[in-house]
Formats: structure tokens, sequence, C-alpha cells
């Protein structure tokens, strides 16, 4: 359909789609590609997509790793995200590559107490059926030769992966822009605008007002735009959403012609007790994080970046002849449990059960936006379709909002897996 072009409302876009997703990052842009391979219209709205927390991410695809964040509710879901990325990645064919790679990841350690925390981990680890092995320091070096031969132990983590969250955007939007709609968006599917607040039709979401004037009117709206999420006008009343900035440090680097390559998996290490990563892109630069600080200060932290050089140079020596070529921060949207925000909002004082029809929420990802974008983007195409899983039932984003009733966790009527055909296999022994 064709803006509307009269009006001092209509001056700016006013627009009409099936969806419309509010939030241009990696989650966002997910979303919005299942939906349009659906068969829907697709509306992302977004001021400068792809330039907040999806900016700085360093792209780890890693539910093994992530689980000693002690965050085992959040499991089941990292390890479907991770089985589905494979064919994610595959339906990104508008030429641009994403830069999804299967190379392993090695854990390492720099002393003995970070070597006993790691093996603790690891028994963890394999708890939960997930493979994590033990390789000797020799065999280490001969996958990594510059990992510095003072490292206490590696691990081989080779269900952990990684894709470049940049050229992800990037490959997602020339997906969306390839795909034809009658929709006189920007680039075919972007309104570059901010969302004021949601339209409401009765008890029903029915768009987004646009900042800028305008508006876009959806059968479904999603708010997938991190931390201003819980800014957004007219969402439902009692409707909490309890985000929190939590800022990482990140740092990028490139690899003089005589070091390539630095790596070619990505390292996780511990060093004194500290977490640090260093993953090698494609194009001969590494990316090194993360720190984690609540401290309000937007801004990169000049101690964060001493701390990760110096981290780094005790996993990896070479680290101090590479060139710094951008230090960064963004702000993670955080909830109370760690846990996402994701699904539909119940209507207060309701019927329990009953949802706001319209509306879909899916924010608070925090360290997992990347991994799980593509089972985030499947569970909103389903809640598009009528359906609802069980097993994503402690994800709804009313679980802090004392007003509403959440229904249940019992099955609903109708309810599907993500994807039946996809599993990941527990590791032996």
């Amino acid at each position: 359909m064709n803006p509307e072009t009269s009006g001092a409302d209509c001056a700016a876009t006013c627009l009409e789609a099936d969806v419309a997703v509010i939030g241009g990052g990696v989650v966002g842009h997910g979303i919005a590609w299942e939906a349009r391979r659906s068969g829907r219209s697709v509306v992302l709205i977004d001021e400068a997509p792809g330039s907040g927390a999806s900016w700085a991410a360093a792209g780890m695809l890693a539910p093994v790793s992530e689980l000693h964040y002690q965050e085992e509710g959040l499991l089941e879901l990292m390890l479907e995200s991770s089985a589905r990325w494979p064919e994610f990645a595959a339906t990104l064919t508008a030429g641009e590559d994403a830069g999804y790679l299967t190379t392993p990841t090695l854990a390492v350690g720099a002393d003995p107490a970070d070597r006993r925390a790691l093996m603790d981990l690891r028994d963890v680890q394999r708890s939960h059926g997930l493979k994590v092995e033990p390789l000797t320091i020799r065999e280490a070096r001969s996958r990594e030769p510059l990992l510095s031969p003072a490292i206490s132990c590696a691990l081989d983590i080779p269900a952990d992966h990684q894709v470049d969250p940049r050229r992800l955007v990037r490959a997602i939007a020339a997906g969306l822009a390839g795909h034809r709609q009658e929709i006189a968006a920007a680039e075919g599917y972007a309104v570059r605008d901010n969302a004021a607040g949601l339209l409401r039709d009765g008890g029903r979401v029915s768009g987004v007002r646009l900042a800028g004037g305008g508006s876009v009117r959806a059968a479904e709206t999603v708010v997938a735009n991190g931390l201003a999420a819980a800014q957004l006008q007219d969402l439902p009343e009692s409707l909490q959403l309890p985000l929190r900035p939590v800022h990482g440090d990140i740092l990028r680097l490139r690899v003089p012609a005589h070091l390539q390559p630095l790596l070619t998996a990505t390292v996780r290490g511990m060093v004194r007790g500290v977490p640090v990563y260093i993953v090698p892109r494609q194009d001969g630069t590494v990316v090194i994080g993360a720190t984690q600080r609540e401290d309000g200060v937007p801004g990169t932290s000049a101690g964060g970046v001493y701390q990760l050089l110096r981290d780094a140079q005790v996993l990896l020596p070479a680290v101090a002849e590479l060139e710094l070529l951008e230090a960064t921060a963004r702000a993670r949207p955080g909830t109370p449990d760690n846990a996402p925000l994701l699904g539909r909002v119940p209507a207060g004082g309701q019927e329990p059960g009953t949802d706001v029809a319209g509306l879909i929420i899916a924010t608070g990802f925090f360290r997992h936006g990347v991994l799980l974008t593509p089972a985030a983007a499947v569970i909103c195409r389903q809640l598009m379709d009528g359906i609802r899983d069980p097993r994503w039932a402690a994800f709804r984003p009313g679980r802090f909002s004392p007003g509403l009733h959440e229904p249940a966790e019992s099955a609903p009527a109708e309810s599907a897996p993500l994807q039946p055909d996809i599993a990941l296999s527990p590791a032996p022994g």
C-alpha cells in the first residue's frame, strides 16, 4: 500500500503494513526478516538501524560457554537458537555475507586458579549434556600457535560459534530491501525515525506513532528497541519493563600481515578470575571484549580498555603488536533475572489467558541478543500465527508486572516447537 500524503500528521510518513517492528538492532532485523519470509509486509522503525548494542556486539554464539553465568533457565532457549543458526544464516542470500563461522571456541585459563574454575564449570556443562573436551597445552598451541605457552589449561567447545553482527545487520537489511512489497518506506522496508508511542484501537494495538510525525499502521507491532522500550508511550496499563543499562567496552584491532592469522577460532579466557575473549574476523581484525559495568557512564572506560588489553596479552602476547582501530561502548538491556522479555502482554482486568491484541514485546536480551535472534524471530512469527509455545512462558514480558495476570504455564490449545526437525544432540558421557 502506498503512503498517504495529505494532512499535517502525514507530512513525514503514513504507512500500512502487516507488521511494524520497532528497533533496528540484530533482534529487530531478525524478527522483521522472519515475518517477511512468512509472507507478511513489514516496516522496521529506527532512526539509525544497527547503531546500538548490535554495533558493539562481538557476535559469539556460545550457549555452552554462557552457561557459566548460572542462567540454567535460559539454556534450552539458547540451545534451540544455536541449532537454528545454520538455517537462519543460509536464508540470507541477497549477496551480503553475514560472517557466520562454525569454527569452535577454545576456553583457556591463565593460572591454576583459573584452571580450577574452568574445570568446575566443565563439570556443570557436562551435567547438562554439553560437550567440553580438555586439550593439552601442546594440542591447544598446535591449533593456535600464538597462544602463550604459560596458559594453565585449554578446553575445546565445538558447539560455540560466531557471527559478525555488523555484517549480519547489513545482510538482513539487504534481504529485506530485496523483497518486493508495496510499501514506500526508505530502502523498501525501513523508516528512519524513532517510535514515539503506540496507536490504540480500543484494547488493540494498531501500529506506531512516529516521533517525526505520521504513523505506521499494522496488524502486529513488535517492540524490539532495547532499553528504549520502557519509555515508549501508550504501552498497556500496568505493564512494567524493568530494563537496566549494562555497559560493555569492546576493542577492535587490526592484525599486521606477519601475524595473520592471529587466531583461527574464538578464544574465551579467564585471567585471574576475570573473563576476556578474543574473536577473529575474516577481514584480518580481531575483537577483544568485554567488560561489564553498571556505572551509568555511556562512554568507553579507560580502565576497561587497559584491563582488556592487559588480560588479552596474558593469553596471546602478540596482541601487543596489533593496531588499535576502535574502542566502543554500548549499553545492553538487562532485566532483573537477565532473561529476555519475550511474548505477548496479558490484558489486565480481563479473563486470564487474554492478551493485548496486536502487540509483541521482544527486548531485554542482555548478553544473548545475537545468539537468540533466530529463536526470537520464530517465536514472534509463531505468535503472529496464533501459536504459543509453553516452553517459553517463563520469558513473557508481564512477569514483573503485579497488576497483570499471567496465564498458567500449562500447554495452550495450540502449540508447536520452534522447528521439530532441528535438535542439538547431547554430548556422549
